[in-house]
């Protein structure tokens, strides 16, 4: 597959890549980062055609969009496509001294509240155009409006966004400051919420619609089919396994994997590995055969994984592969799938100095 080819993000004129950078691991959600190495990584995806980049001020307290924004401000605003997002804002901790922000190994060091009010937006979106040393972003994306956030209080913010937010993201889409709002969200279940509510472009979505995760077709993409909604595919491996394989310390959805995904992990490569095809080409190519998904968002610590991920995507992998998949009940046999014809796959091998860790891209 060609990294570098685009397509319309749904109905709107946005065109992205197929193949897009996740900037969670610039926030140093999963590990240190030197600024090097950050400059570098980015480099080395505009070097190879590579103009998506999401961020948000989530990953790294804001560490995330300092780093992308001092790397794109330097180049010509319209030959790549950003996107950010709201519902946090950022701010000094009270206890200054000794602060460390929580979630991260590195960051910056701030505090933030939640907010998906009209000004809570509104400030969102100047603070980030202030990071990013940009004047417009080009999409706008509510994070994590989502029980797995909110819990019990999750209606009151569903009722911020309601009551002001939206009016601020509509402002903002029709006099063309921003060219589409979207949601990022790890839960499938609030996309109906979403769609019933509001008039989205597009949706992040992180896992939940992998090699390991089909239930997204049962209700959620087909929604999204349905109102020509465009589709992000963040955390294509899994938060890690679907790229490293079953190593002992695999990570699936951030923690340990258990036992049951590790077992479906290695049928997954048996099969892989009789048509001669990287488990990680399978994972990152296979999202990309629905009709709403535009483009994947893999992240990288260095230019190294870059280089790893792109060789997985230009990989060729023969329609019998996904065949044997679905015959074997490790892929639903209604997902939609590549058809090639008179392909040879070819394994993608790449030393590794260190193992790779889970830097997918999650948009949470």
């Amino acid at each position: 597959m060609n990294p570098t080819k685009t397509g319309k993000l749904g109905r709107t004129e946005v065109e992205l890549t197929q193949f897009g950078f996740g900037t969670a691991s610039l926030g140093e959600t999963f590990a240190l980062v030197s600024e090097e190495d950050a400059q570098a990584t980015l480099q080395t995806l505009w070097d190879h055609g590579i103009r998506y980049f999401d961020t948000a001020p989530f990953y790294g307290w804001g560490l995330s969009e300092h780093r992308v924004g001092n790397f794109l401000y330097q180049k010509p605003r319209d030959e790549f496509v950003l996107s950010t997002k709201v519902g946090r804002i950022l701010r000094a901790p009270v206890v200054k001294e000794g602060f460390k922000a929580p979630w991260f190994k590195g960051g910056l060091p701030y505090d933030h509240v939640f907010d998906y009010s009209y000004d809570g937006i509104m400030r969102s979106y100047e603070d980030s155009l202030q990071r990013l040393r940009l004047n417009r972003i080009d999409l706008l994306v509510i994070h994590d409006l989502e029980a797995l956030h909110h819990g019990v209080g999750l209606q009151a913010f569903r009722d911020q966004l309601s009551s002001g937010g939206w009016r601020a993201l509509e402002e903002l889409r029709s006099t063309g400051e921003i060219r589409a709002i979207g949601a990022g969200i790890n839960e499938i279940g609030v996309i109906a919420w979403f769609l019933e509510y509001f008039d989205l472009d597009f949706f992040i979505l992180a896992r939940q619609y992998t090699l390991l995760e089909q239930e997204a077709l049962d209700e959620a993409l087909p929604l999204c089919r349905e109102r020509d909604i465009g589709i992000i595919l963040a955390s294509v491996f899994n938060s890690g396994i679907l790229v490293t394989g079953t190593s002992e310390d695999a990570k699936y959805v951030y923690e340990i994997a258990p036992p049951e995904i590790i077992e479906k992990v290695k049928q997954l490569e048996r099969v892989c590995h009789r048509h001669n095809v990287s488990l990680a080409a399978a994972a990152i190519q296979f999202p990309l055969a629905h009709p709403c998904v535009t483009t994947v968002i893999p992240g990288a610590l260095h230019p190294r994984e870059v280089e790893e991920d792109l060789g997985y995507f230009q990989e060729e992998i023969p329609s019998a592969l996904w065949a044997e998949l679905k015959a074997e009940g490790l892929l639903r046999r209604d997902a939609p799938i590549r058809m090639e014809k008179g392909t040879k796959a070819q394994r993608h091998k790449v030393g590794r100095e260190k193992p790779r860790m889970s830097t997918d891209g999650s948009q949470s």
